[in-house]
């Protein structure tokens, strides 16, 4: 499925059908891009109590991650067409419980309350010091506003702010904005566990629209343009510099359904799981 170009796999894994000691080589081999189907992440739907079901998400090196608003919409989907869920229904993540309203391909997800809200402070990097902003989404985010977006070295400078000292150790996700004259938000994002610039972010537009919000003062809802087209809309509520009552609504397409064969996580440079 994709979320705004952010691309993943998922399985049903209500009955246990994945091996939990390999599990992370596996979720590794079936992310590769052009050796095996490819994906930003990896979702598990698994059974929850006093919930429709539970997720496990992955990110494409096969690492655990917290929450991505982008999977959150997706499986969200898919849950409904696979009847595991109606089109009302509520999801044990890593975070808490999230609650999501699916129409046709378009999903409004509710996300975690924001935290550690830093806005416009001193970074110093190989090129010099830089002003960037900051903020826990779910997941850690950095967000630098930048005159020039589409010239920008994403992968370069994602890549050294992604393992900057100042977010040590775990990292944090960086995510370059611009706001366009209309109030929209241009976004491109280098992810953290995927190593890359992502086509979308959902807890990135979430870092994004915070900051502005402060910074701009722009009201919910908040549009946010992310590189894989389309649009993302995020709507919450701000009082005394907090931020709650987050959703985050954009598309959640099917691309396609599949049976895995064992050539799409094992090769002749892995050892058979």
């Amino acid at each position: 499925m994709s979320g705004s170009g952010n691309d993943f796999i998922i399985i049903d894994n209500r009955n246990s059908i994945l091996e939990e000691t390999t599990l992370p080589a596996f979720i590794a081999g079936v992310c590769r891009r052009r050796l095996s189907a490819g994906a930003d992440g990896l979702i598990l739907v698994e059974r929850g109590e006093g919930v429709d079901f539970k997720w496990r998400f992955f990110n494409s090196d096969g690492g655990r991650a917290e929450m991505c608003g982008n999977g959150a919409r997706c499986v969200s989907r898919f849950a409904l067409l696979k009847g595991i869920a109606g089109p009302e229904m509520s999801f044990e993540t890593d975070t808490g419980i999230l609650s999501a309203q699916v129409s046709g391909n378009r999903v409004n997800v509710t996300m975690p309350d924001t935290r550690n809200l830093r806005i416009d402070y001193p970074l110093d990097t190989a090129g010099g010091r830089v002003t960037v902003s900051s903020v826990h989404t779910g997941v850690p985010h950095l967000v630098w506003e930048v005159a020039d977006l589409d010239g920008i070295d994403v992968k370069g400078l994602g890549r050294e702010l992604r393992y900057h000292k100042h977010f040590s150790p775990a990292g944090t996700n960086v995510n370059f904005i611009s706001v366009k004259a209309d109030k929209t938000i241009r976004l491109r994002t280098y992810e953290r566990g995927v190593e890359d610039e992502t086509l979308a972010c959902g807890t990135g537009a979430i870092a994004g629209a915070v900051v502005m919000a402060v910074k701009t003062q722009l009201l919910s809802p908040i549009r946010v343009e992310p590189m894989g087209g389309g649009y993302l809309n995020i709507h919450f509520h701000m009082a005394d510099g907090q931020f709650t009552g987050i959703r985050l609504e954009g598309d959640a397409r099917v691309i396609y359904e599949g049976e895995l064969w064992e050539d799409a996580w094992n090769d002749g440079g892995m050892k058979a799981l």
